[in-house]
């Protein structure tokens, strides 16, 4: 469906009553602004981590890494769509409104992709086959591009011609020029490969809990644990924001008022970008030494002193004095409230 000789305008209409009263920066979106930001930052501090620590280079971490960039991806086209939201939105062309909207399912897609990589990592590691050999490094780039490609492709399909342009009566309420048939087929998909995560994780425990269950280190278990964590959280927030887009799928134009406030059911969905980060410094000590290592590093910059060992990846989590010399240490008060991380 194109949107050729259809007025820009005319889709707009379908915004009228409610937009005129928004303001594009009330109290409420000052505040998600504020998490996002937060999100950003914590987000940043994961890839920073999973970079400099060479101990953090295997398959699994190479993945969290990967959820993290869209977790922080995803923030930022929070930031981008709030404030391009309200009367602003009258201001943008279809084209952008599309990009705008896009680019947010694209970042949902890649943190769904990357939650169903970590899930089959997990489970190579558990049965012990061997896909990774000396080309692991190649694999894992080629599945992690994979994952953006096909995410960018899902996000996209609205800008190359499945939207409702040319079909108002089967627009969204919640997304205006989306059409429900789109928001039907995204709803399905994700919900089908978190069934399918689900399902291999099922078939982890088992293994694990088999016979062969004295093979599996305590780390193995704990790195389980910690993946499990993170989806049920992912879970636990998205959950309310597929449960209103499958209602604005079967609800007529104006007869579900509920889906007039659908931004609060996608705000409580961004908490899970927030979340993924707490999860790993809460289950990973050597996370959580890393984080430390990092905010050590940032600390000795924003007082002017040499860092220049700060920007050298590591090889292990042994201790904070690869990052700062041990004369610089009390300097820092912080580093004593957390020394029994090290």
């Amino acid at each position: 469906m194109g949107h050729k000789g259809v007025p820009e305008i005319q889709p707009w209409r379908l915004l009228q009553g409610r937009l005129d009263e928004e303001s594009p920066l009330t109290p409420t979106a000052i505040l998600i602004i504020v998490l996002c930001c937060f999100i950003i930052l914590e987000n940043l501090l994961v890839l920073i981590s999973v970079w400099r620590n060479k101990k953090f280079h295997s398959a699994m971490f190479i993945f969290i890494g990967n959820l993290a960039f869209s977790d922080l991806m995803a923030g930022s086209a929070f930031i981008a769509n709030i404030v391009l939201s309200g009367p602003a939105t009258f201001r943008l062309t279809p084209i952008q409104w599309f990009v705008r909207e896009g680019t947010a399912f694209t970042t949902l897609a890649a943190s769904v992709f990357s939650l169903l990589a970590i899930a089959i990592e997990r489970h190579v590691a558990i049965t012990k086959v061997k896909v990774y050999s000396s080309d692991k490094n190649c694999r894992m780039m080629l599945l992690i591009g994979a994952c953006w490609v096909i995410s960018a492709i899902i996000g996209g399909l609205p800008i190359l011609s499945w939207n409702c342009m040319s079909d108002l009566e089967k627009c969204s309420t919640v997304l205006p020029l989306y059409s429900k048939s789109y928001i039907v087929f995204v709803v399905t998909i994700f919900t089908v490969i978190l069934f399918s995560i689900v399902v291999l994780y099922v078939r982890i425990y088992r293994i694990v809990r088999s016979s062969h269950a004295e093979k599996a280190s305590s780390q193995t278990m704990a790195l389980l644990r910690t993946v499990t964590f993170v989806l049920g959280a992912f879970i636990i927030c998205w959950l309310p924001a597929f449960t209103i887009l499958l209602i604005d799928a079967s609800c007529a134009r104006k007869s579900c008022p509920i889906l007039y406030q659908s931004k609060y059911f996608f705000a409580f969905a961004t908490l899970n970008s927030a979340i993924n980060p707490l999860i790993y410094t809460l289950r990973s000590k050597d996370m959580r030494k890393e984080f430390l290592r990092v905010l050590c590093c940032w600390g000795m910059m924003g007082q002017g002193k040499p860092a220049e060992r700060c920007m050298i990846p590591l090889r292990s989590s042994s201790s904070l004095e690869r990052c700062t010399p041990k004369q610089d240490l009390p300097t820092l008060s912080f580093m004593k409230e957390h020394s029994t991380f090290v």
